[in-house]
């Protein structure tokens, strides 16, 4: 992880807790904030790879500033809690993504949790980007198929025709299928 916000109200807490991240990630910069609203702010911004919650803020618990975290950016969330609201918090944030730890904390179980954090977070992005490459793919089928629609209808063509014109055009000027069928669309489907 590159950048982490902090956002704890206790100044003590906060410099425990940067000082546990620099342990875990040397290479990280961390920001911080003290409210819930700064960190709405910050985080909004979607520069940090991972928003560390120290729960309660001054001016809210954090849970609904969590849930907000994971449903609008792509940064991990990590909410400390006491142990005793821990588990309850746990049960509501569990959807969203958010890993609670309990309070007071152990270098070991922050160590550990953290790199959980960020792996799953990397998985996370190899996942959408996989993703984001079969939507495309995706979208160039359905082009293809609508051109291959307009050849059909235009010009009498069969289905395996109009496959076959789009892949001549395509290695005949040297471009993409797809470019093919965006100019077969353009051409019959305005």
């Amino acid at each position: 992880m590159d950048r982490i916000l902090v956002a704890s109200s206790n100044e003590k807490a906060t410099a425990m807790l940067v000082s546990l991240l620099k342990d875990v990630f040397p290479s990280c910069k961390t920001s911080i904030t003290a409210t819930g609203l700064e960190t709405r702010r910050a985080a909004g911004s979607g520069d940090y790879d991972c928003v560390v919650i120290n729960c309660p803020l001054s001016d809210e618990y954090g849970n609904e500033l969590a849930e907000i975290v994971c449903t609008s950016s792509d940064a991990s969330c990590v909410a400390i809690a006491k142990a005793e609201n821990a588990d309850i918090l746990a049960d509501k944030l569990e959807d969203f993504g958010v890993m609670v730890i309990p309070k007071p904390l152990s270098r070991q179980n922050f160590y550990r949790s953290m790199k959980f954090v960020n792996a799953s977070r990397k998985r996370m992005l190899g996942i959408r980007t996989e993703n984001l490459k079969l939507h495309k793919k995706l979208e160039e089928i359905r082009i293809v198929n609508r051109a291959k629609m307009a050849l059909m209808q235009y010009l009498g063509f069969n289905e395996q025709q109009a496959h076959r014109y789009l892949e001549k055009q395509a290695m005949d000027k040297r471009c993409t299928k797809l470019e093919v069928a965006q100019k077969v669309i353009e051409m019959y489907e305005v």
